[in-house]
């Protein structure tokens, strides 16, 4: 089968039950393929009244079959969305890739990773418990885990696929109803996924989507009075509308708004061992990922042995198009492009030396958004390159004489999403992972593989509130406390 067979019609604009709706719609937008700058396919422009009537879906749904079913029924709905999502594997990654410019690998590893969040919370959805607490003679208290009912998830365009399964996965398993909202730059799997949700036997309503600009349709569920929560990943400054829109009805939210995440390299390290996790952690997915590691710390003993052999690294590193499974492959548009070339081009104006470089593969397509990745040195501290989430394969290094001054080096962003770590003291390793204000911190590794089983979140401008994880059922639900007095 096709890829483009899991998708509806183009241009319908809001799946509510057994079939997708052609209207309302505002219009239509092109989806194109960031390899070649090719229109692959096209979206409806949904706005708020396609908002109004997801979130009417949902609240049916919540109120009632999906409302009703058992915790061990949702959950196995979960694990059959799991298993669909498998079968339809060779489908799913083709969309991804052509939607995002994901190279090969990398889409693969996203669809593995999206099948397995809803494996995990379809075998959790039965074990969310509340408990009972020891209080007074003559009181048995005890606690629920509820689900708020209606949820909005807006995700964004780096990880569709992948952040689909973590943020749809977690609130479906607490027992809510979603209203999703993809960015219009990368609809194409979350459609996909929500078909094959109906496919499994979801009830009608369970999951809606709308399709739209964030301006419109975005804008317009953030601000609808039915949701009861809200999930927003995106970035900080677009936060601030999505808090104030949820606000004006005093509903919670859970933020993941990016990062400017720093990579600390100690004189002890195994330095061979950490240079191809450095590498990877700037260049996956062409360092359009809220918890790249786009900051490179490293203790002066050894930062010139060690930024030589990064160059070496760096210096081989090729950029293209998606179906060649290079290191990078497009940032996912021209705006997006023209806005990481900006950096590069203050650095260099600012006297911000370039120590190594890659390339654009030859022949790359003329219409492809390509950036060649590139390694920075010595930028003042202040400097954009270092202080702005630039989301493109860009690492800036920078060096520190001991602990007090990589911590200082390390937290000196608004950022605190991660932090890598690389020392082999136990000490230090403990000390740095107690100081540094990040929500994870990865000693002797970056990322764990991804890890659907580790909470994941912010501290300060990164964002607040938990996905992922066990701990991901408990922002996606609300605590209860019953007290009877029974003498």
């Amino acid at each position: 089968m096709s890829a483009f067979d899991l998708l509806p019609t183009p241009g319908a604009t809001l799946l509510t039950g057994a079939d997708w709706s052609a209207e309302p719609a505002d219009g239509t937008l092109p989806v194109i393929d960031p390899s070649t700058g090719e229109e692959i396919y096209r979206l409806a422009a949904g706005g708020a009244a396609a908002v109004d009537r997801a979130v009417m879906a949902a609240r049916a749904a919540a109120d009632g079959p999906w409302g009703a079913l058992p915790a061990v029924e949702k959950g196995r709905l979960l694990v059959r969305l799991s298993r669909a999502i498998e079968d339809h594997f060779e489908a799913l990654w083709h969309l991804e890739s052509h939607d995002t410019g994901k190279p090969v690998k990398q889409a693969k590893a996203d669809i593995t990773a999206c099948a397995r969040y809803f494996e995990f919370y379809g075998g959790a959805a039965d074990k969310h418990h509340g408990e009972t607490i020891p209080y007074q003679a003559g009181y048995s208290v005890l606690t629920w885990k509820e689900p708020y009912g209606v949820t909005g998830h807006i995700i964004p365009w780096n990880y569709p696929a992948q952040i689909f399964g973590r943020t749809i996965g977690g609130a479906l398993a607490a027992g809510n109803a979603c209203v999703l909202k993809p960015a219009e730059d990368a609809c194409l799997t979350p459609l996909a996924l929500a078909q094959l949700a109906l496919a499994v036997g979801f009830p009608p309503g369970a999951l809606t989507v709308v399709t739209g600009l964030g301006t419109a349709a975005g804008a317009a569920l953030c601000a609808h009075p039915g949701l009861d929560h809200v999930s927003f990943t995106g970035s900080p400054q677009t936060a601030v509308a999505v808090q104030t829109a949820a606000a004006r009805h005093n509903r919670p939210v859970t933020l993941e708004l990016g990062g400017k995440s720093p990579q600390i390299v100690f004189a002890d390290a195994d330095l061979d061992g950490a240079l191809p996790f450095i590498t990877n952690a700037i260049v996956q997915n062409a360092g359009q990922t809220c918890s790249a590691g786009s900051r490179l710390l490293v203790q002066e003993a050894v930062a010139d042995r060690f930024l030589d052999a990064l160059s070496t690294r760096f210096t081989a590193l090729e950029a293209g198009p998606a179906d060649r499974d290079l290191d990078c492959g497009p940032l996912i548009n021209a705006k997006q492009k023209a806005r990481v070339d900006g950096y590069l081009t203050q650095a260099a104006r600012d006297g911000v030396r370039t120590l190594a470089s890659g390339r654009i593969a030859a022949n790359a397509p003329a219409g492809g958004t390509f950036v060649a990745p590139a390694l920075l040195d010595r930028a003042p501290v202040d400097h954009p390159v270092a202080q702005e989430e630039i989301f493109g394969p860009v690492l800036t290094a920078f060096r520190f004489h001991d602990e007090a001054e990589a911590i200082a080096l390390a937290d000196a962003t608004p950022f605190g999403l991660v932090a890598g770590v690389w020392t082999q003291d136990g000490g230090r390793q403990f000390r740095l992972a107690r100081a540094l204000r990040a929500g994870q911190v990865f000693v002797n590794n970056y990322g764990a593989g991804g890890g659907v089983e580790l909470p994941f979140g912010g501290m300060k401008k990164s964002g607040f509130g938990r996905e992922k994880a066990l701990e991901g059922l408990d922002h996606f639900s609300v605590t209860k406390t019953v007290a009877i007095r029974h003498g």
